[in-house]
């Protein structure tokens, strides 16, 4: 076999790099259950350490005969393997996909059919519902399971290494433009679509993260979601894995999260606003601090400024929580800290203008243009609307991606061609505007509007009006037919349980404020949800389609 040409468009070769500069670091570091004393125990790989492993596994794949652009699934969780395994794949020139296992049987099987992998990589249990389920079952031709079939995979090409076969380091480059992972999105507004990223795009990103918020080699990331902690070793962080449940972040333990933070002291985290929602207030009670932490990154929804106030007051100055603006297609679009929403936005946040997400990114252009659910062929600058006015929002950069997997009319619908600039825009799905300062501000979903007789309404501008009340955790409008047409509801998830005087109160106190605006005085019919039916990846995306259902079934 002939020797692995190595090429520069290929993520991995940052593991690499890294391995070289500080071999004996730590690289990635995982729960492995209590030990003397009660104390939790840890594995872990040096960086030198994943990146001999993770050449082993892409030599493996290679002298096996896994062809270059091969489409892989991996269902893996996070541990040493996940992270060898998706660095190894990246490295033999082989697509992961990446799919969230919490999305749904249902759902899960549609995306590993659109996707056509011809390798299952996964545990024992993937293993087994997969061949129940017949996941893949058209495309799938070879599977590996974790255990001994992947130490055999291991010492196949750890001997194609030392005869030659496969030269080290392994970094199988792909060529510019060529598939490098399918994502797929969480789904919150349909059924989820894999997004074609490019070793491009991922080298875009990493720069971003890296400039946005001066993360630097040597910094301890603790980090919540899977695929975050992938941009760890890259970035030159130790990525830390904390006991808990990736799929579901608002059940966590916060014992859990701060026995990680205690252990390791990291100066970073990553986390979900359902996290930071549950383990903020949890650690206030305690009187607890995180003094290492430099950073709070948190997304997959707009934070509440309740959740962000009780977290920010958790840090050290000049640490707070930053709330990037993206999307599975395109991240980061923007960013903003806590300091300038508890200080300045949140006010106008309240007052139902929408939720500011921030200055864009020095890499990405944003626009906003008139609200359309029709495709876009080619770009026009008549597409625009003035600053200041609610719109679509579109982005165009080096992170945005340019197809989804195997969904030619999705891709119609997001994309918009731009030739006369050599570009294209991603049409984020949002509805926004941009004010004044160059600032961008979230509206809601576009998919979420509700259109009345005469108005329109955006589902953030008219919640946020309403999650002021204390006794509310969150709201969600919904708009549901009626005998005169459409009528504007609102779902509202209680704080603590209310008994029905208590419900009678708050239902009185909600419409009350309501009449302080125009926009929310539509707004006449209010129901209570026990808990809000939200997206696997985040536990914060609210699936409305499904309260609005709901919602249906209980007005007249």
């Amino acid at each position: 076999m002939a020797a692995v040409d190595v090429a520069a468009a290929n993520i991995a070769s940052h593991l690499h790099a890294i391995a070289g500069s500080q071999p004996h670091r730590a690289a990635v570091i995982v729960p492995q259950g209590r030990g003397a004393a009660g104390k939790m125990r840890y594995a872990h790989f040096t960086f030198r350490q994943l990146d001999e492993d993770s050449d082993a596994i892409a030599a493996g794949l290679i002298a096996d005969g896994i062809g270059r652009g091969t489409r892989a699934a991996v269902m893996v969780p996070p541990g040493l393997d996940f992270f060898s395994l998706v660095f190894g794949v990246f490295k033999a020139g082989v697509v992961p996909v990446l799919i969230d296992p919490g999305m749904g049987v249902k759902s899960l099987g549609k995306c590993l059919d659109e996707a056509e992998p011809k390798l299952f990589i996964g545990i024992p249990k993937a293993l087994v519902a997969r061949r129940l389920l017949g996941w893949g079952e058209r495309t799938v031709r070879r599977t590996i399971r974790t255990g001994r079939p992947l130490d055999d995979l291991r010492a196949r090409g750890r001997a194609a290494i030392a005869d030659g076969r496969v030269v080290a380091p392994v970094a199988r480059g792909v060529g510019e433009g060529a598939t490098a992972a399918v994502l797929f999105t969480s789904g919150s507004t349909g059924v989820p679509k894999g997004a074609v990223y490019t070793h491009s795009i991922f080298e875009a990103q990493v720069a971003a993260f890296r400039d946005l918020y001066d993360i630097r080699p040597g910094e301890v990331d603790l980090c919540t979601f899977p695929l975050f902690a992938l941009f760890a070793p890259a970035l030159g962080m130790t990525s830390v894995v904390p006991r808990m449940d990736p799929t579901r972040p608002a059940k966590v333990d916060p014992d859990a999260i701060y026995e990680a933070i205690e252990d390791f002291g990291p100066t970073n985290l990553f986390g979900s606003p359902a996290l930071l929602r549950r383990v903020g207030p949890a650690f206030a009670r305690a009187g607890r601090r995180l003094p290492t932490l430099r950073r709070v990154v948190t997304a997959g929804a707009p934070a509440n400024p309740k959740t962000l106030e009780t977290f920010a007051a958790l840090l050290e100055p000049p640490a707070q929580v930053f709330t990037p603006y993206g999307a599975t297609e395109s991240l980061p679009v923007a960013s903003i800290g806590s300091d300038e929403i508890l200080n300045d936005t949140r006010a106008a946040t309240e007052l139902g203008r929408g939720v500011c997400v921030g200055v864009p990114c020095d890499t990405v252009r944003v626009r906003i243009i008139k609200i359309t659910d029709d495709p876009i062929p080619t770009w026009s600058d008549e597409l625009e609307v003035p600053t200041g006015e609610i719109g679509e929002v579109v982005v165009s950069g080096p992170v945005a991606t340019r197809e989804y997997f195997g969904r030619p009319e999705a891709t119609a619908l997001a994309k918009i061609q731009d030739p006369a600039r050599g570009t294209f825009h991603h049409r984020m799905g949002d509805v926004g505007y941009l004010d004044d300062r160059g600032r961008l501000w979230f509206c809601g979903r576009k998919a979420h509007r509700v259109e009345l007789a005469g108005e329109t309404l955006h589902t953030i501008c008219v919640e946020r009006v309403f999650d002021t009340h204390p006794d509310v955790a969150r709201t969600a409008l919904v708009g549901v037919d009626g005998p005169s047409g459409k009528a504007a509801v609102l779902c509202v998830e209680p704080a603590r349980r209310l008994g029905r005087r208590e419900r009678v109160r708050v239902r009185d106190e909600l419409l009350a404020i309501g009449e302080r605006f125009e926009h929310t005085r539509k707004v006449r019919t209010i129901l209570f949800h026990p808990s809000f039916p939200v997206d696997v990846r985040h536990n914060s995306k609210i699936f409305r389609e499904k309260l609005a259902a709901w919602a249906a079934g209980k007005t007249p």
